[in-house]
């Protein structure tokens, strides 16, 4: 069983027997008939995830692994807020006239702060230390702008990166306020797995851990049956994670560079119903 695969059952059964139910408090999200979208929850989840010996993706059932790396690509690399640049329809939902998702996610990443030693936005700021400075206690991302949340068409959910290297293996702490977890769990997971793997690669480091921190962890209403069935099913062994290029710098990354063999994993559970 792979290790990914033990975390999120684990995760979805703690849920599923004790969690809370918000079945009487007002949720915004809501169902397309215009129901409420309740859910179950657990407070304060985090799991450990080292990368140096596995490659977190689930097999209980697919990760589009490629749209999750381009998603996080077009938010740590392109820096954008633009939809037409991403190559899913992830963002649609949230798209407004303008064709942005507004002061969101990637436009935080890319502006420019004062430092002492001349500006950088965050990514290149993490870039930099990683190089000159890896044993700093102040390598961290932050999108959560409280000023330009008006501006943001949806707030961010995983939201801070805090960054540590420890005997020359880079770990991170990825905090996130919110997560629907049948959507979003393994995505995200895989997402900054790979994160973390292309910032080692540049700066000369070996992968660590990925400590993934969920304030409000929890299972919509219309998911439980199938997050039950799901995790009914065998886990089959962890694939290997491979980056096919020797790049050394991190703009140069494309979706292309990353393979994952040997990736068997159990049959779709069909279509999910989607709360927004």
């Amino acid at each position: 069983m792979s290790i990914a695969d033990k975390i999120f059952i684990e995760n979805c059964t703690d849920i599923i027997e004790n969690g809370f139910s918000t079945e009487n408090e007002k949720n915004r999200p809501k169902w397309d008939d215009g129901t409420y979208a309740y859910t179950i929850k657990k407070f304060g989840v985090v799991n450990r995830y080292d990368l140096s010996k596995e490659f977190p993706i689930t097999t209980l059932r697919y990760t589009n692994w490629k749209a999750a790396i381009d998603e996080m690509l077009w938010i740590w690399q392109k820096k954008s807020n633009k939809v037409s640049e991403l190559n899913s329809h992830i963002w649609d939902e949230w798209m407004g006239d303008d064709g942005t998702i507004g002061k969101a996610y990637g436009y935080q990443l890319g502006v420019k702060h004062k430092y002492k030693e001349g500006e950088f936005d965050q990514v290149d700021r993490v870039l930099f230390d990683l190089k000159n400075n890896p044993y700093s206690r102040r390598i961290m991302t932050n999108i959560y702008t409280f000023s330009d949340l008006h501006d943001m068409n949806l707030y961010p959910c995983a939201y801070s990166m805090t960054f540590n290297v420890v005997d020359g293996r880079l770990n991170a702490i990825l905090n996130q306020r919110s997560q629907d977890t049948l959507m979003a769990n393994n995505w995200n997971v895989v997402q900054y797995s790979v994160l973390i793997h292309m910032l080692a690669q540049v700066s000369n480091l070996q992968v660590g851990e990925l400590v993934h921190v969920i304030s409000d962890m929890h299972i919509y209403n219309r998911h439980i049956e199938m997050v039950k069935k799901l995790i009914e099913r065998e886990p089959l062994p962890a694939p290997i994670f491979k980056i096919n290029k020797s790049v050394t710098n991190f703009y140069d990354f494309t979706v292309d560079d990353f393979e994952i063999l040997d990736y068997n994993y159990g049959e779709s559970i069909g279509k999910i119903p989607v709360a927004v």
